[in-house]
């Protein structure tokens, strides 16, 4: 007999719409696939029909295709009216990164959680390249020197692919309705993919921005300025409330890949995708010690370059520090690099 948990997914729109050509999926929104320059080559915005023009929610990254889809659907799909309002889920650049180009236009209030919004302008007014030779966050995981130059300064470069954010925002706080594009949503915040991302829950419609996505789990990283972190423990937290507190029923609209139905299933998926990771770390550290860089092929199993090594690099750390703090692993530093074994 089937579990109800592996019964498939229900997917209404089965092919994406064409970069700059959206598509209506519910009276009065449209879905916007924007390109990306990586592996994932897309990233999903919605624009809601807002009295006199059009909130957005998300806004793609910076770069010349992403300008040329904005120029294209703003002359003519919009049929002329404006961006009115910004919503921004999360700090990431393929959804802030288009925010100052669109506000310069047409001074539309932002609105965004607190936490995306300052770690956004903090990321911003960092310098392009590293001014630190070796940092100790990058050789505790057992990179050499040429590594660690090649993630900092190619794989972290996008995230200097953003245009700016005004200097006023309006906080989204979790729990608060917002007036949208003629519907009441309910704000829900998650984090483990970015400090405190936000959702918005309609009757029948979940703006799920990154935490829940169809097809592929949400990069769940540790970040240098906080190495001891727990993002993986937070993502399942959130994971587990989100099929707590919103019901089954609703059409999902993802940040990447398709609008879904079947958010239990899917959580619940993503769980146990998290689990069987976390088993193959214990399970290859059953009797031996071993850096985070030497587990990297453990979870991930394609050639790496800079950009998504930085990722892998951040999504291995999460797994590692979550099962320190469950109890499966410890962990002894020598010469600045640690080493991780099954307890």
């Amino acid at each position: 007999m089937t579990d109800p948990e592996d019964a498939p997914l229900r997917y209404p729109f089965a092919v994406p719409p064409p970069f700059g050509e959206p598509v209506e999926v519910a009276p009065g929104i449209l879905w916007l696939r924007l390109p990306l320059p990586y592996a994932l080559d897309h990233v999903n915005v919605y624009l809601l029909e807002d009295r006199d023009g059009w909130a957005l929610w998300d806004t793609g990254i910076f770069d010349e295709p992403s300008v040329e889809c904005w120029e294209r659907v703003l002359a003519s799909v919009l049929g002329a009216k404006p961006i009115t309002r910004l919503v921004v889920s999360h700090f990431h650049p393929d959804h802030v990164g288009m925010a100052g180009w669109l506000g310069e236009r047409y001074a539309p209030p932002l609105a965004m959680p607190q936490a995306e919004y300052l770690y956004s302008r903090l990321l911003q007014a960092l310098p392009v390249e590293s001014r630190e030779a070796d940092p100790p966050f990058y050789r505790a995981l057992g990179l050499e020197s040429e590594q660690i130059h090649l993630i900092l300064n190619q794989g972290k470069r996008y995230l200097q692919r953003v245009t700016g954010l005004p200097a006023s925002y309006q906080r989204m706080i979790a729990g608060e309705d917002l007036r949208l594009g003629g519907r009441d949503w309910r704000i829900l915040t998650g984090g483990g993919h970015a400090p405190e991302q936000a959702m918005l829950l309609g009757d029948d419609l979940f703006l799920s921005a990154d935490q829940v996505l169809a097809r592929i789990s949400p990069n769940v990283s540790v970040v240098e300025v906080e190495p001891d972190a727990d993002p993986l423990g937070i993502y399942l937290d959130s994971l587990r409330a989100i099929a707590a507190s919103v019901p089954e029923d609703v059409l999902v609209l993802p940040g990447h890949d398709l609008p879904f139905y079947g958010l239990h299933r899917r959580t619940a998926r993503l769980i146990r995708h998290h689990e069987h990771r976390c088993n193959q770390v214990v399970a290859a550290v059953s009797d031996e010690w071993k850096t985070c860089l030497e587990l990297i092929p453990v979870m991930f199993h394609r050639a790496l370059d800079p950009h998504m090594m930085s990722f892998a690099l951040g999504e291995a750390l999460a797994h590692l520090n979550y099962l320190r703090r469950c109890g499966r692993l410890i962990a002894e530093t020598s010469d600045g690099i640690i080493r991780y074994r099954a307890v």
